[in-house]
């Protein structure tokens, strides 16, 4: 398999003179890149590797708060980590909600959070 093919489902309809996309795709690219990254950086920290999440921010080239931003999405519940994976998050699990909001540790109280401000 050199040549990997990913397949979109798209449709596209005729209205008012405007192709419209009438089947958008739920997954957030960013979100899941972002949740992978955290759960990697957990397991550096976890083993060792790094110490510290300012020793990790200079590692990769970041400032530490940008990765402590990003490391939150570690703590988050399994059941809304398989929502993204499956395209099936909340509107308001987005980065920029993430970074004005403090997810609670407690995952039924995170579910709570993310189901208020949805």
């Amino acid at each position: 398999m050199d040549n990997p093919e990913t397949l979109v489902p798209f449709c596209l309809r005729r209205r008012q003179w405007h192709l419209v996309n009438t089947q958008r795709t739920a997954h957030d690219p960013g979100l899941l890149i972002s949740i992978g990254r955290a759960m990697y950086w957990q397991h550096l920290l976890d083993t060792g590797v790094v110490h510290s999440c300012a020793e990790l921010a200079e590692r990769e080239g970041l400032t530490p708060p940008s990765v402590s931003h990003v490391l939150r999405l570690a703590l988050l519940a399994p059941e809304q980590v398989e929502r993204c994976l499956a395209g099936h998050q909340p509107r308001t699990l987005t980065q920029r909600w993430l970074k004005r909001h403090r997810l609670p540790l407690d995952w039924e109280a995170q579910r709570e959070t993310i189901d208020r401000f949805e």
